[in-house]
């Protein structure tokens, strides 16, 4: 007879930002001062500025250091500094949370795709804040938007992957904002600048406490997708990829891959409850809609977060989860989120 286990929850969800802010309209009129020196090029994008259903997102930087072009090793000094004191402050709140104590910890997942610290962050801050000699490490890079939900994917994958229960912690940090390029006159690049903020989740997974479980997970790779969406790397920094083609494939490839998903576990769209979603931007939030047959404004949790945060790559989604679950529903939960591959990444939680 095989060993019962209990399902992995979420025990605790807890995030954070920097206290930099960059208010939308501010944003907008620097950046046209900054790309003054490329002529009409700018003028031509502005409109993107006012169209992305962004107020207000944060930024690690003050607003001053946006003027100049700077170096890797500037950009990865202020990445480390941000995502340390991020880490700490997020991961301190869900643990409070969750009633836990950093040494209570079995694992550490921390997820980001916008800096490079090799020790990663965990490494850090973890005697710092009180976890175990034997706490297993384990950073994640490379997933973009779609972070988030396949962080939590791994993270209750580990719960259950022991001689006995893990309780893990699982912290996502992405620090967009490091990567603007005021060298840079492109479109991915000006949608970047409009869209993009930084931003921190932590969640403590363990069988524990009267949280969501977590039910299944799963991702869909698309091929001769790789262009969609990513970062480019040359001498400067990293360069944002946005095809235009993301809110196209949304409405046509990405309720495919969901029902199939969902048909592997015995399920369809009519066994989901509830619906959240990594919001890249408004017109994808829109696309989501159409193809999950909601009335338009449904998710309003995405635009909220949106609107208040910007578009913090996979932390982002946690925002969201977050706001629908001050307000628990009982009932099936779908989550999901897109990301460079072009990848999405899927998570049903039962509550």
């Amino acid at each position: 007879m095989g060993i019962m286990t209990q399902p992995a929850r979420i025990a605790s969800l807890a995030t954070a930002v920097p206290t930099h802010i960059l208010e939308r309209d501010f944003v907008a009129a620097e950046s046209k001062r900054i790309f003054a020196r490329f002529g009409d090029e700018f003028e031509r994008m502005a409109s993107v500025f006012h169209n992305t259903g962004i107020d207000r997102r944060y930024s690690v930087c003050p607003l001053t250091w946006f003027e100049t072009a700077t170096s890797w090793g500037d950009r990865a000094e202020r990445f480390l500094e941000g995502a340390k004191a991020l880490f700490k402050q997020a991961a301190t709140e869900a643990l409070a949370a969750a009633g836990e104590k950093a040494g209570d910890i079995d694992a550490i997942v921390t997820v980001s795709s916008t800096g490079i610290a090799t020790p990663s962050v965990e490494a850090h801050v973890m005697h710092e804040m009180g976890f175990r000699d034997d706490v297993l490490r384990i950073p994640v890079f490379g997933l973009g938007c779609a972070g988030g939900v396949t962080g939590l994917a791994i993270a209750s994958q580990l719960v259950n992957g022991a001689a006995r229960p893990q309780k893990v912690l699982l912290v996502i940090i992405e620090l967009c904002t490091l990567h603007f390029r005021p060298d840079e006159m492109s479109k991915s690049n000006i949608v970047a600048t409009a869209l993009f903020g930084d931003g921190a989740a932590a969640l403590v997974i363990s069988t524990q406490g009267k949280g969501p479980a977590i039910e299944h997970t799963g991702q869909h790779t698309w091929n001769n997708t790789l262009n969609i969406m990513g970062w480019r790397v040359d001498n400067e920094g990293l360069g944002a990829i946005f095809a235009r083609s993301i809110p196209d494939l949304v409405l046509a490839d990405l309720r495919p891959a969901a029902d199939t998903f969902l048909a592997k576990h015995n399920l369809s769209a009519a066994d989901i409850d509830h619906f959240s979603f990594h919001p890249g931007g408004t017109r994808v939030v829109q696309a989501l809609e159409t193809i999950f047959e909601m009335p338009e404004g449904k998710l309003a949790d995405e635009r909220e977060v949106l609107k208040g945060y910007g578009n913090m790559s996979a932390p982002t989604v946690m925002f969201v989860l977050q706001r629908a679950l001050k307000h628990p529903a009982k009932g099936r939960r779908f989550v999901g989120s897109l990301g460079p591959g072009f990848t999405a990444s899927f998570v049903t939680l039962v509550h």
